[in-house]
């Protein structure tokens, strides 16, 4: 649901929603945003390669041999339980499924975070290293 937010403040700045999504017989979904060199989740911005090289290092060193695809999913997939269900091992909640609605929430979230900048502007502003 944070990355449908994401996706639907910033549109036309090139990010996409990728999931992680692991391995027969693992666990360990997560879903972010990226345009392929940031990316942002709960923790903020992030670069893309350090979120990824840090997922498999956490989920491996939590079960052995854990890995994942990286599968792109549509916008309205990530707000719709039945749409995610199309996507073999995933099955995500709508907004409403929660308490109170988390679209409000996730929406709020985001105001604590500057825009992603295009590519060719200054992106440290808005990493954390």
């Amino acid at each position: 649901i944070l990355a449908y937010a994401f996706l639907e403040r910033f549109p036309g700045r090139g990010f996409h929603a990728v999931w992680f999504k692991p391995d027969k017989g693992f666990t360990g979904n997560h879903v972010v945003a990226t345009d392929g060199e940031i990316a942002f989740d709960f923790h903020g911005y992030s670069r893309w390669d350090k979120l990824l090289a840090h997922a498999r290092r956490k989920n491996g060193h939590r079960m052995p041999g854990w890995n994942c695809a990286l599968v792109e999913l549509p916008p309205d997939v990530l707000v719709s339980e039945a749409k995610s269900k199309t996507y073999d091992g995933l099955w995500l909640r709508g907004p409403e499924q929660y308490l109170h609605d988390a679209l409000p929430r996730a929406r709020a979230y985001l105001d604590r975070f500057r825009p992603p900048v295009s590519l060719d502007g200054d992106r440290s502003a808005i990493l954390k290293d």
